[in-house]
């Protein structure tokens, strides 16, 4: 259950270390201001409301109470609520109240007015909605009701909008200081990887220079020294004196030398070719009539178009043929179309190659005859090479349409 949940979060969680990073530092800053929020909104805005609210009808209540009484003068209360407590009152006689209340229950003012009016067991009807600034109550009394017109700010405080701005607006510029900070610190990191990756892909990066936090220079500059060793080698070569031991360490060198440049090119051979619509018959018959050798025969199908690689394929042909003319005598190349393939046979009269050696002849470096790996005219690349183009070494290649 437990991998299962771990492996779900893994999956929904960003791969990119900027995000990563901006979720490290936004997630705690959200949750924070929501707590506060929450906090402040049940705590102090929603008791402060109810405490007003429930001064408000006690108010309406004496109102009510002090009129009912028959020794009082009904002008001089009216005008005192007005005066010290600025309630609009008008008694309209013979009047009932409306039946539907249009009130918001999904309103803290309107629950908390709605309570405190059953509290003191008043018939009432009130609309918060109608006026900006005042809010319409009406309190049943004898054969009609009191029309009371209430500062809203009697019920309601304007800080819970201010609290919200002031806390929304740290929260957002406190992240976009994160971004803007995040950015500065990956971008190098980036900058390493994507030069670590086209470095193994054998590409030109001159112009990678270290950057960033000191952990970062410090991994730059280390691959950075990564990029020169044999110009460190053959420098101390050359200070050898003794010149036998110079020829036989500068012969290892050209060989290593011979094998990364092989290899090189065997990495660039995916990353630098683009796509491209060519007559792959031509392509085919220019590669056999380059050879010169009448041992070498073509059956090719005219005008063959294919969308692909076309430098990748030159290559795949060549080393196929260069291998079959190393170990027979006669060659020949035979170019078909199908319905949704275009199938390439190279087929030779060599000695072909042992069912258990088909998987290692793909990798590189390997040659089936060690006794060759002497020589300097081949490290063992182009049947690789030949596999990364096409997909897999076979007698009949086939590229699909």
């Amino acid at each position: 259950m437990f991998y299962g949940l771990n492996k779900y979060i893994k999956n929904i969680l960003p791969k990119r270390l900027f995000y990563r990073g901006l979720l490290i530092v936004a997630v705690p800053i959200v949750v924070m201001q929501i707590t506060i929020s929450l906090v402040f909104f049940d705590s102090l805005w929603i008791k402060t409301n109810s405490g007003m609210t429930r001064a408000l009808v006690s108010e309406v209540k004496t109102f009510v109470d002090a009129y009912d009484n028959d020794e009082t003068n009904k002008d001089f209360i009216i005008i005192l609520f007005k005066e010290h407590l600025g309630f609009n009152i008008k008694y309209e006689k013979d009047k009932i109240l409306p039946d539907k209340i249009p009130e918001r229950w999904f309103s803290p003012v309107d629950r908390s007015l709605r309570r405190e009016l059953k509290k003191k067991n008043l018939t009432y009807w009130f609309d918060t909605t109608n006026f900006k600034e005042v809010v319409d109550l009406k309190i049943g009394y004898s054969k009609g009701y009191f029309q009371f017109y209430i500062p809203r700010d009697r019920l309601t405080t304007s800080s819970a909008r201010l609290f919200g701005l002031w806390i929304t607006l740290p929260a957002l510029l406190m992240i976009a200081v994160a971004i803007i900070f995040l950015k500065n610190q990956t971008r190098p990191i980036t900058k390493l990887a994507e030069a670590s990756e086209r470095f193994g892909r054998g590409e030109d990066i001159d112009e990678f220079r270290p950057s960033g936090a000191l952990e970062i220079r410090k991994a730059g500059l280390e691959f950075d020294k990564m990029r020169t060793p044999l110009t460190r080698i053959k420098l101390q070569i050359a200070m050898i004196k003794d010149k036998s031991v110079v020829e036989k360490l500068s012969r290892d060198v050209d060989e290593m030398e011979k094998m990364l440049n092989e290899y090189l090119q065997f990495a660039r051979s995916g990353a630098k070719d683009k796509t491209e619509t060519f007559d792959i018959s031509v392509l085919l018959e220019d590669i056999c009539k380059k050879y010169e050798k009448p041992n070498i025969k073509y059956f090719l199908k005219e005008k063959v178009y294919f969308d692909g690689r076309k430098n990748l394929i030159s290559r795949c042909i060549n080393n196929l043929i260069d291998n079959s003319l190393k170990f027979a005598d006669n060659v020949e190349l035979y170019l078909k179309k199908g319905r949704s393939t275009i199938n390439i046979s190279i087929e030779d009269d060599g000695p072909g190659i042992p069912q258990k050696e088909h998987q290692n002849v793909l990798k590189p470096f390997y040659k089936i005859d060690k006794s060759r790996s002497e020589t300097k005219s081949s490290v063992g690349l182009g049947l690789a090479i030949s596999s990364d183009s096409l997909g897999g070494l076979k007698v009949i290649i086939s590229l699909p349409v």
